[in-house]
């Protein structure tokens, strides 16, 4: 049986519901449905994921010079006929339940579209913001500032198609064109070629931002996940700039361990793995600083650490076993303005 909101409405009223009572209805109602149609682990999503990504790869990362062959207005063209196909197509399965993650991606692969198509308009024009960053595979290797408009024609198309189709993976593409932003803009700023160390500055810079606006997007969220990718390209852009970042003080590299240990327990707190493994990348290039330079005569230090190494494991097994209570024991003694900061579904995770 389908029912409208306003059918929702009729029966709440002559049930003696308020107007305001049924919308709230409503809205649960549109969350379970929301929750059902989530991505899961099985070979079905998996076979969705895999051809979007196959699509999205062939017509960004696998792009040739072969296309360039069409010249800019051909481009643009073909470009702008694949995404309005996949909008199409996608919209029509966005509307039968049990096909919305299909629907989603071929939404995600029409904005993915947008890009080239800005590469072919700008081609075709003659018009770059800087000088001529040459063939479209050049896109995501080359940093260059004439790939501003791109990225932001992206970003555009993004947040218009988020606002009325609600998929998380839509955010991928938003956040990955954000990443290549960072870079592009400073390179359009100075004009000319970055120091290594002012590229990795920028990447952390930037990367701390996402991270922000994701972790602000966790907090609102409660059904669908929003925040996943913002914090993957964001954790990379952050991480990645601070461990490109030279430094010849053992202070700093101390530094660049706590930082990394910090990010291990944002993890916990926050209920996102993915800190964990840049944490833990990190943890690992320190200590491995640490036995090649620091201690490389000592034949102590194997030693020490694996016995470091066997206590982590012996305190994470522990915590396995009594997850429940700790977790639980330590959400009770947590105060309320503290807990408003902690997303609600780490919360409950």
């Amino acid at each position: 049986m389908k029912i409208s909101q306003n059918d929702l409405r009729q029966a709440a009223a002559a049930s003696g519901l308020s107007a305001d009572q049924a919308d709230s209805l409503w809205r649960s109602l549109e969350a379970v449905a929301t929750a059902d149609a989530k991505p899961r682990f099985d070979l079905t999503n998996v076979a969705y994921y895999f051809g979007a990504l196959i699509v999205i790869g062939a017509m960004g990362w696998f792009m040739n010079k072969a296309w360039e062959g069409l010249g800019g207005l051909g481009i643009a063209v073909v470009a702008l006929c694949y995404a309005a196909i996949f909008l199409l197509v996608g919209r029509a399965l966005w509307n039968k339940p049990n096909l919305r993650i299909p629907g989603g991606l071929l939404l995600t692969i029409a904005v993915c579209m947008v890009p080239l198509a800005t590469y072919g308009i700008e081609r075709w024009l003659g018009f770059w913001p800087d000088r001529d960053p040459g063939a479209y595979e050049r896109f995501h290797p080359l940093i260059n500032g004439s790939w501003i408009v791109m990225e932001i024609a992206t970003v555009v198309a993004g947040a218009v198609v988020l606002r009325f189709w609600r998929f998380p993976f839509l955010t991928a593409p938003i956040a990955y064109a954000l990443w290549f932003m960072s870079m592009d803009v400073a390179d359009l700023i100075v004009r000319q070629r970055l120091a290594w160390n002012e590229k990795a500055i920028v990447s952390t810079a930037f990367g701390v931002a996402m991270i922000i606006a994701a972790y602000l997007a966790d907090l609102k969220g409660k059904v669908l996940d929003f925040a996943f990718w913002g914090y993957l390209f964001g954790l990379l852009s952050f991480w990645g700039g601070l461990t490109a970042m030279e430094s010849h003080s053992e202070f700093g590299k101390f530094i660049y361990c706590v930082i990394n240990l910090a990010l291990i327990f944002c993890a916990v707190l926050l209920g996102r793995p993915v800190f964990v493994i840049f944490g833990g990348l990190g943890v690992s290039f320190y200590l491995g600083h640490l036995a090649h330079e620091v201690f490389q005569d000592s034949i102590f230090f194997p030693v020490v650490l694996s016995l470091i190494g066997l206590a982590i494991i012996f305190l994470g097994v522990q915590y396995q076993r009594n997850r429940a209570a700790i977790e639980q024991r330590l959400r009770t003694k947590m105060s309320q303005p503290l807990r408003n900061f902690i997303p609600a579904r780490a919360l409950k995770d």
